[in-house]
């Protein structure tokens, strides 16, 4: 292709992402030690790393073909072990419900388990388009996703004053109007909802899947934050869970497909791009389908069974990588309240409790001067507070533009996993940027 206009014209009219990463500093990765030992064999003879470090680098040496991390997996599925690793541990959060092998397929990350399953979505124009039900506010590169592979975006709102509860009703009012234009087959969950943090209860959970199984629609559960809940009172249940004790006629015909990651599982390891799905009640001409095409590499697929299967009590590693977890948990929590007490003390901004996952998702009064300086820049009004809070205040923050939000009530997005140090800097800097904004208006 010689220019822009021979791009395939469904890129070309993707949503763009606003990228204000890209103005920000690049962010650090560390590499455990075990993956490290696994790069690099001649570690196994180093004496000053924990023995049980070194037995578990050698033990996911010997899952390799040749012992070699460069090596071809041994099934196009995955390694087995690992499969085996990621079943076992979804019994066990599950409270003791199978869950099989084959079941699981491997991918290099979330994006590229979404892709890969989209894509068989596909089908019709117009009106025989297959349309996706997805949550507004909505995992931000979730957008992008279904343009690119071609789906209708079918909105349903999650409603701000009830915390962004799911709404019955309003999946009934989304799932009408999706009719009109385009053909609904699946619907898109975020539990824990990102970038909301709300938790869905089991109540809730059961009318979801009463509402899909009533309407022909496969549930897609993106559960990537269920390793993170840490509001008062709050569990997290999943899906598969709810669904395998609502008797046989949901349990043995519903198709759901659950989504997990490296990426936001405690290990956060998110430069190695590992994930999973786990496929229910799907057909299995289409499983071998998406065995075949998803190619997980060795490294991700080793990262994903060293964060199912954490060091255990008898382990020489084990109080270091509890006292870790719990560290990470501890600073969540803490500035998750610490940060929705402060923004609702701001003029013009408001926060709804996140119960789980790294982000706030507070909205922001944007004044009319922004507005129409960003209807000049032909920007959203709130990418160009973004952009301007970064280059001001050196704040990295999302859009509620790349979340879907596009009324009038304007979020933005706000990562609150880091030191508490840091992020009562964060929120100071935040806080003199928009008082900066408000008295242009005195």
């Amino acid at each position: 292709m010689s220019t822009v206009q021979d791009v395939n014209p469904r890129v070309r009219g993707i949503r763009a992402p606003v990228n204000l990463q890209g103005l920000a500093a690049c962010i650090s990765e560390q590499i455990a030690k075990v993956m490290a030992v696994c790069l690099y064999p001649e570690l196994l003879k180093e004496k000053s790393l924990p023995l049980d470090v070194r037995q578990r680098a050698q033990k996911l040496l010997d899952m390799c073909s040749g012992g070699s991390v460069g090596s071809y997996s041994t099934t196009s599925g995955g390694l087995p072990q690992v499969q085996k690793s990621i079943s076992e541990f979804i019994t066990r959060r599950d409270g003791g419900v199978p869950s099989h092998p084959e079941d699981i397929i491997l991918t290099t990350g979330l994006q590229k388990s979404l892709s890969v399953f989209l894509n068989l979505l596909t089908s019709g124009e117009g009106k025989t388009q297959t349309g996706v039900l997805t949550p507004m506010p909505c995992p931000h590169t979730l957008p992008m996703l279904l343009d690119m592979t071609g789906l209708a975006l079918v909105p349903y709102r999650l409603f701000e004053e009830q915390g962004w509860a799911v709404n019955l009703d309003e999946l009934h009012r989304a799932l009408e109007a999706g009719r009109v234009h385009c053909e609904p087959k699946a619907i898109y969950i975020s539990n824990p909802g990102k970038p909301t943090g709300y938790v869905q209860d089991r109540e809730t959970i059961e009318k979801v899947i009463h509402f899909a199984a009533t309407n022909g629609l496969i549930i897609l559960a993106e559960e990537v934050h269920q390793d993170s809940v840490y509001g008062q009172d709050k569990e997290f249940i999943s899906y598969k869970k709810v669904l395998s004790e609502m008797g046989k006629t949901y349990a043995e015909t519903m198709e759901l497909v659950s989504f997990h990651s490296i990426s936001t599982a405690h290990i956060g390891e998110g430069g190695l791009r590992g994930g999973y799905m786990e496929v229910i009640n799907i057909d299995p001409a289409v499983k071998k389908y998406l065995t075949v095409i998803s190619s997980a590499s060795v490294l991700p697929q080793l990262a994903l069974e060293l964060s199912v299967n954490p060091p255990r009590p008898e382990d020489s590693s084990y109080n270091s990588y509890t006292q870790e977890i719990h560290h990470i948990e501890d600073t969540l929590s803490q500035n998750a309240k610490r940060a929705c007490e402060f923004l609702n003390r701001v003029e013009g901004m408001s926060c709804q409790p996140s119960m789980a996952g790294l982000f706030l998702y507070p909205r922001v009064h944007l004044p009319p001067h922004i507005v129409e300086e960003a209807k000049r820049l032909e920007v959203k009004a709130d990418v160009l507070y973004c952009q301007r809070l970064l280059r001001e205040e050196g704040i990295c923050v999302g859009a509620g533009c790349e979340n879907g939000q596009e009324d009038k009530n304007y979020h933005i997005r706000l990562c609150i996993l880091t030191p508490p140090s840091t992020l009562e800097e964060i929120l100071a800097r935040l806080r003199s940027f928009h008082h900066r904004l408000l008295e242009k208006l005195a």
